[in-house]
Parts: C-alpha cells; structure tokens; sequence
C-alpha cells in the first residue's frame, strides 16, 4: 500500500492546490501571521504555498506561515471553496522537508523522533503507575485481548496523554460508568504516522498509519472515540481521506473524546450527583471543531461549578504547536495564568494532556490549582485519579523524581540514566518559567 499512498496523498495534494482560488481569506483571518512574522499580502502568501506544494521551496512569507502554523482552524471555516487550508499548510511542511533533506536523512529523523516519542511515554507513564493500570491503558505485553464480541468503540489515546496517565484512566472510568463497551489502543504501538509525516517520510507515515488503522477498525459501529487532537488531525485530514481515494471507502469515523461525551450528556447527568463548587477558568484551544464548546456545556452540566470566561484570545490545537513561536506561546500563558490570578479562580481547567504537562507546575506559584477536565467531572461522579505527573513535576528537581520514583522505576527495570533524561525532559518542557524560577534539576 506504501506507493499507493504516496501516490494518493500526492493526488489530493495537487487537486486542493488546482481548487484553491488563491483569495487569501484563509490567511486574512490567520491569528498567528502577526506573530510568525509572515509580512506579506494574503494573496501573495496563499500562492507562495501553492509554489511549494508544487517545488518544495516559495517566498519567505509563504514558508514563515507554513511553519508558523499552530492549527486554530479558522482558516477552513474562512474557506468558501471546500479547500482545507490547514491540510494544505501541512503538506506545504512535508514538501519543504522533502526538498530540505534527502530521503535517508528524512527516514533517520522520523526514525529518531519516533524513538525519542516511546521512550519518553513509556518511562514517564511507567514511573507513575503499576503494571495493573499499564494493563488497563493497554501497555503491557499481551494485556490488551481482542475482545470476543466487537466493542461498541475503539478508544484510542494516541501516544503523549500516557505521559499523564490520570487523564486517560478518568476517561475509562467514565465510560465504565456510562456503561459502554470500548477496547483502549494508544501508545507506541499503535503510532498514527505523525512524527514521521513532520519529517517528509511518506512512505513509513504510511505504512504506520495502515498498521494502526487495521487495529482501530474493529469495533461493532465502525466508531474510533479520539483523545488526541494530533491523532485526530492526522487521521481524519491526512490518512483516512487518503485511504478512502485508494480503497474506496473510510475504515472507520472518529470522533473526539469531548464530542462524545457532550453527546452522552444526558446519560451523564444522573451520575454528576456531587456538587463541585468552584469557579473555574476553561484553558481554550480551538483547533478540533465543538470541543470547546463541548468542553463548555461538560462543565456548566457539573453542579456547583461557575464558569468564568478570562477574555483570553483562542489559539491553536495545543499549546506545544507554539514550537516555532516561543515568545507568543510564552506570552499567551503568562496573560491566561495572570488573567485566572486576577479573576479569583479555584482552577484553569485544560482539555487536552500537553497543556496540562507545559501549566501545570504554575500551581506552584499562583493561588489557584491547575486541573483537567476530567477531574472536575470525576469528583461529581465519585471517581478520582490522582496526578502524580503534576506532583513530581512540581518538584522540579531531577534528582527528587528520581527518588520518588525510585521503587516504579525497579520495578519495571527501567534504566537509570534513560530514566533520568526523561525526568529532565519533563522539566524542560516548561515554556513560561516559573515565577520563583526552578530549582536545581540535578546532575
């Protein structure tokens, strides 16, 4: 299926550059073309993207905006010609990539990037949980049976919410509550093609990507529940219309997490039966169309919970897309943090795991608790999950992590010094310094 693939995704490449009319709405209504420096007229710029969809290389403008994209979304709804602008930045990406890198540097940077994805999930989450709970979330060895009759959904966690794995056991709580039947993938193991995609490596995106599909296309509705917003994009923009123009139809649907949950809201309610009494601020990130409202009306379904709105502007899938825009990403955060300080707030409230992982040590420093969603429906429902990866990284010391881990980590047989890169690499994820400044990270 490899060629096919490419020459599959290469097609619809070229008939979404053939049906754009090169209006420039979608890069008037951009929010980071100020920040990513992208000084050029939209025109200009939508059509230097067609130039590198076609060569790999355009005008500066056109590649400041490509890189610069944080996936908000507002360009396809901007769009009155049925082209999807963010496919298109991100393929405009992989074709700079692809005319940056020759094909063997392109294969050991997708191979690199992967390994660096598993081993970091698999030593964060491992030093936080038992084998019990791996088990449950689908991490162990021959843990996972292909259950005897088709589940009613697949819930597939993608790689990175492992990392804070609370999130994604309140999730399984909360179906288990709800009384469906659901089999978890998620992890290395079950890649969507992602990181290698980032690096222009086609071809092994592809050959992921078919792997996990067949796994994920097993339930009895043809129905993938999503918790990640990059596996989501990656499937549903990328590879699942990519395989309906080779194969003829779609394996499965996906839907998000919060779109489910909002849509089995009436069966939710009878069990919020705890009030919450907080005020609590709702960290947005737009990017997967309704999951912020959605998110929303969860919350305002939670009794005793007052929503406060920060007037905070909405950007982006997650906060780790700011990459190539760290002063904004930095300056976002400092505003929402200070806003939710000045608001009198018990709690910020995240959706998606990598915002939690890059705010969550501000806990420490401000006079308000940073939270997941799913915390907040989970102390209504009875159901609590305690978030060791906010605990350790508050202490923002390497050597105390490791300590605190020290029995996870023998158990498991995990290697000291990989262990301790991990660690580090948890604490180096902290866009906005904390206020204090950190403390020693260790040797």
């Amino acid at each position: 299926m490899t060629a096919t693939f490419e020459t599959a995704l290469a097609g619809r490449v070229e008939a979404m550059a053939d049906a754009c009319t090169r209006c420039g709405k979608c890069v008037e209504v951009c929010p980071v073309t100020g920040p990513g420096g992208v000084n050029a007229e939209p025109v200009a710029v939508i059509s230097g993207i067609i130039d590198i969809l076609r060569t790999g290389d355009g005008p500066e403008a056109s590649r400041k905006w490509a890189n610069a994209c944080v996936l908000t979304g507002e360009c396809i709804k901007a769009c009155d010609y049925g082209v999807n602008p963010r496919f298109m930045l991100g393929m405009a990406r992989v074709a700079m990539a692809r005319h940056r890198d020759d094909p063997p540097q392109r294969r050991r940077q997708g191979v690199d990037g992967f390994r660096k994805v598993a081993r970091e999930v698999t030593h964060i989450s491992q030093m936080q949980l038992g084998d019990e709970l791996l088990t449950r979330l689908g991490q162990k060895p021959g843990g996972n049976p292909e259950p005897e009759t088709p589940p009613d959904f697949v819930f597939y966690t993608g790689c990175n919410v492992l990392k804070t794995p609370h999130i994604a056991l309140l999730a399984l709580d909360i179906m288990d509550t709800l009384g469906v039947t659901y089999q978890v993938l998620g992890g290395p193991s079950h890649c969507c093609g992602v990181v290698q995609m980032r690096t222009g490596d086609v071809a092994t995106s592809g050959r992921f990507a078919e792997n996990t599909m067949d796994k994920l296309a097993r339930s009895k509705s043809g129905q993938v529940v999503s918790w990640c917003p990059s596996c989501h994009v990656q499937f549903t923009e990328t590879t699942l219309p990519t395989v309906e123009k080779t194969c003829g139809s779609k394996p499965f649907e996906m839907t998000p997490f919060m779109l489910f949950l909002r849509g089995n809201l009436d069966r939710l309610r009878p069990f919020l039966r705890k009030p919450v009494e907080m005020r609590i601020a709702l960290h947005r990130h737009p990017g997967l169309k309704g999951v912020v409202e959605a998110a929303e009306d969860i919350l305002q379904a939670v009794p005793g919970v007052e929503l406060v709105d920060l007037k905070q502007p909405a950007v982006g899938m997650m906060s780790n897309y700011f990459r190539a825009l760290p002063a904004y990403r930095r300056e976002l955060q400092k505003n929402e943090l200070d806003a939710a300080e000045r608001a009198g707030v018990d709690a910020l409230v995240a959706v998606y795991h990598a915002d939690h992982r890059e705010l969550c040590a501000h806990e420490r420093d401000y006079p308000f608790q940073i939270m997941n969603l799913l915390e907040i429906v989970g102390a209504s429902m009875g159901l609590h999950r305690d978030d060791h990866f906010k605990r350790l990284k508050m202490l923002q010391d390497v050597d105390a992590i490791a300590a605190d881990c020290q029995d996870l980590v023998a158990q498991h047989g995990l290697d000291l010094e990989t262990t301790r890169q991990a660690i580090q690499a948890m604490l180096d994820e902290q866009p906005l310094p904390l206020r204090g400044g950190s403390l020693s990270t260790g040797g």
